[in-house]
């Protein structure tokens, strides 16, 4: 074993022990915020670091498989780490500091008294724990383990603060959830059964000894649990009433990174469990159906937290798309679009909090003025809405054009159409992120259908008798603390970042695409001496001539053919 081996092996666990150990330690110190601040923090920090010296190693040296408790493969509990989620993590990480600074600088929602800060901390890191849990898991259950740590966790961040909106929200998305999480459960279950492994990489190497119906029909099952996560059309409708009700930092993360969560684990077992492309064509419309249902529910709404909701599951639709294609340059092209948009869709929806913040309210129908009131929020608002329309030179715009390519290169008619439908979507992205910079910033606000309630509380306009009516009331309304603004910032600066060095990133997301092509390379790092010799490799037969009794053999009164006679007793002992 390497050197590199060894550091690989002593990194990997640590995206993922280092905030679950946080959260520990928040717990302890939950009665001193600032301690608790402090300590997340650091955590985070650390958990960039790992995950950038991670990507490092990996993209240099490879695919390396880390054995936790000491117990070898197949059977002991694997962690995996390869380009892909190498990359996973990177992204992931700054995402989630970015958003953390940015809810610090907010005081945890303003600083309200009913919020429970105390809670809110520790609950992140766990959340922080399972999103890296989930990209390095190298078997099925412990990849359900990350997606239920996810969920405990994100049930109690989308309800912090217990309105009845959010309650409501946070049951309809936990009662999703679970329905996803059985239905895993289940595909678990199957594939266990059919080849007695819950390793990916000995299961990848099982299941080609596996019918093609029962194959396909275990991957259909799969499909729907991590469908139901990544929010893909038709599983895809209760994402836009979930996300708009939770808080700005909580919404942010969320559709930034969990269905991206969903999306990796259908990369990860579409190239890896289930190469062979029965369902590519399903994949396909369902991508097509994804982009322009999407798009046009973005199109018919007001209120622009709805409206990046709906952007969010149009814009799945062009991962669907690269990884259906099963080739190289779509993967690549895929892999590259999961990153931009968790940059990009984090951002916006940072932005609307500013913007709640500064005007009170996120309905397009109360909005107007605010390229004037605050030019600062209007750039860091038109930077990435740009990016995430794919005007050129963005990011946004490189990513299209290299699914557009694959698509184009794959030639096939089903291809062509998704072609012409990611044109269509991004075309009418632009147009509803336009509809946003025209109402919400150009024009004046007096303009506005409902200009003169932007300053009232919603809960207001519903009960009258409320003491705290309006938001002019309140002294932070109009300002941005510095620290909801340098995140946010540097959100944007880090989807520039993405522009400027496409073409680095672009060849990492193309040596992922190779690895994720040439499944050896995965299984070879986690079973290493432990895998199983294929049945093409096994003892070969006893009529395979390389065997067979030779004819010159000293017994010349057995005759020479093919089936040997078992109905005379061989008097005779065997050559030695």
């Amino acid at each position: 074993m390497t050197i590199s081996d060894n550091l690989m092996g002593a990194l990997a666990p640590l995206p993922v022990l280092i905030p679950m150990l946080a959260a520990a330690a928040t717990l302890v110190v939950g009665r001193r915020p600032r301690f608790q601040r402090v300590i997340t923090l650091i955590a985070l920090i650390g958990v960039v670091a790992v995950s950038g010296l991670l990507l490092y190693l990996a993209d240099r040296d490879g695919t390396t498989a880390v054995q936790v408790g000491g117990w070898d493969s197949p059977i002991g509990i694997t962690l995996v780490v390869d380009r892909l989620s190498a990359m996973m993590l990177v992204v992931s990480s700054v995402v989630l500091l970015a958003v953390m600074i940015y809810a610090i600088g907010q005081g945890i929602r303003d600083g309200s008294e009913a919020q429970p800060v105390s809670i809110f901390l520790p609950t992140y890191l766990a959340l922080t724990a399972g999103i890296s849990n989930a990209f390095l898991a190298g078997d099925l259950f412990n990849l359900y383990v990350g997606f239920e740590v996810l969920l405990a966790a994100s049930f109690v961040l989308l309800t912090l603060g217990a309105s009845a909106d959010r309650v409501r929200a946070g049951v309809s998305y936990v009662m999703v959830s679970m329905v996803s999480s059985l239905i895993f459960l289940a595909g678990i279950a199957f594939a266990y059964a059919a080849t007695g492994t819950l390793n990916m990489a000995d299961m990848a190497l099982r299941f080609d000894n596996i019918p093609p119906g029962t194959r396909t029909a275990i991957f259909a099952v799969l499909l729907v649990a991590f469908g139901i996560k990544a929010a893909v059309f038709p599983l895809s409708a209760w994402l836009p009433d979930s996300y708009p009700t939770a808080p700005a930092p909580i919404t942010a993360v969320f559709a930034g990174l969990l269905t991206k969560v969903g999306v990796y684990a259908i990369i990860r077992a579409h190239s890896l469990l289930f190469p062979q492309g029965e369902l590519d064509n399903v994949l396909m419309v369902c991508g097509l159906l994804t982009m322009v249902v999407g798009i046009m529910g973005a199109i018919a709404q007001s209120d622009i937290k709805r409206l990046l909701s709906f952007t969010l599951v149009s814009h799945i639709g062009y991962m669907i798309f690269g990884i259906a294609l099963s080739t190289t340059s779509g993967l690549s092209g895929a892999i590259y679009y999961v990153a931009h948009h968790i940059i990009v869709q984090t951002t916006l929806f940072l932005v609307v909090g500013l913007i709640e913040r500064q005007a009170g309210s996120s309905s397009l129908r109360r909005l107007g003025g605010l390229a004037a009131a605050s030019p600062i929020l209007a750039i860091v608002f038109l930077i990435p809405a740009l990016n995430l329309g794919g005007i050129p030179p963005f990011s946004g715009f490189i990513g299209k054009v290299a699914l557009l390519q694959a698509g184009a290169a794959d030639a096939s008619a089903l291809a062509w159409i998704l072609v012409a439908g990611g044109t269509i979507t991004s075309l009418l992205t632009l147009y509803a992120v336009a509809r946003v910079w025209t109402k919400a910033f150009w024009r004046a606000r007096a303009d506005a259908p409902e200009g003169d309630l932007a300053d009232v509380s919603p809960s207001a306009l519903i009960d009258e008798s409320e003491e705290d009516i309006a938001f002019v009331d309140r002294e932070d309304v109009g300002k941005i603390p510095v620290f909801m603004l340098i995140p946010t910032v540097g959100l944007v600066i880090v989807g520039l970042a993405l522009t400027v060095f496409a073409g680095r990133i672009i060849d990492i997301s193309d040596r992922a695409a190779k690895d994720l092509q040439d499944r050896s390379i995965y299984i070879d790092a986690v079973l290493g001496n432990h895998r199983p010799v294929p049945v093409d490799e096994a003892p070969v037969a006893a009529d395979d001539p390389a065997v067979a009794p030779s004819t010159d053999a000293p017994n010349s009164d057995v005759p020479n053919t093919d089936v040997p006679n078992t109905d005379a007793p061989n008097t005779e002992e065997a050559p030695r």
